[in-house]
């Protein structure tokens, strides 16, 4: 989480919403990291978690990542929330929840529909605190 952490901080200079990912193996073996790009890119679809995924596919040289987990700074939207369920993770940890437009269990609870078929195990809150700080202060600085 503290990559993630210093992903967010990065993209928070450069002026995009401080969301930062990292994907590992099961081993620990980090993958991709990225934050934030839509402003730069002006592509909607630039999370950190897509462009992570997208990483870390080109790496591994499979759009399936089973033995994988992604950590992130902040509860996914339902957008990157689907690309996690498409890239069939392993598991996903994330530190703050998103009330607004969490999609992983604040607002929907997209990785557990058993319908969709094998779900994405998820730990939610891991140094919550620090994710919403590092958010804060990005939102206080632009007002």
């Amino acid at each position: 989480m503290e990559l993630a952490l210093d992903m967010a901080r990065k993209g928070a200079e450069q002026g995009e919403v401080p969301v930062g990912a990292v994907i590992c193996d099961l081993q620990g073996t980090i993958l991709a990291k990225a934050h934030n790009l839509s402003i730069q890119n002006c592509d909607p679809t630039a999370h950190a978690e897509i462009l992570a995924l997208r990483a870390a596919g080109l790496r591994r040289n499979n759009y399936r990542l089973s033995d994988c987990v992604l950590v992130v700074s902040l509860e996914p939207c339902f957008m990157c929330m689907g690309a996690i369920r498409e890239a069939r993770l392993a598991g996903l940890v994330f530190g703050a929840y998103d009330k607004r437009a969490g999609a992983v269990c604040s607002c929907y609870e997209g990785l557990n529909c058993p319908e969709l078929g094998v779900g994405t195990w998820h730990y939610g809150g891991l140094m919550a605190d620090a994710s919403i700080a590092v958010l804060q202060k990005f939102f206080k600085e632009k007002r």
